[in-house]
């Protein structure tokens, strides 16, 4: 527990710094304190009925075998969805883009 705790607040000193460095880490900490307290374990089954969608990710990363690549464009289609109007969403249609060429190089 303590070293979740000290992960955690790590991530909160990096997270002035330019970019998203802080997220990752705090997200780190967090995961670290919720497999070794029962207290936090509570909170997050409460939380995952009250949001399920935001607590669904760390429940994947989470897991004997985590998901990093999906989880994370998961994360960022979310984010330009919130972020962005529909016409200027780029990476769905790079994601089809890239369907595409594959496809037609692997056949």
């Amino acid at each position: 527990m303590a070293g979740g705790l000290f992960v955690v607040l790590l991530g909160i000193l990096i997270a002035p710094l330019p970019g998203p460095g802080g997220v990752p880490v705090i997200a780190v900490g967090l995961m670290l304190i919720l497999k070794s307290s029962f207290w936090a374990k509570r909170q997050f089954i409460r939380a995952q009925y009250a949001r399920p969608k935001w607590v669904y990710p760390f429940r994947r990363l989470m897991r004997k075998k985590p998901e990093f690549a999906p989880v994370f464009w998961q994360q960022a289609l979310r984010a330009e969805k919130i972020v962005l109007k529909r016409p200027r969403r780029r990476l769905i249609r790079a994601r089809k883009r890239l369907r595409r060429y594959f496809r037609r190089l692997f056949r």
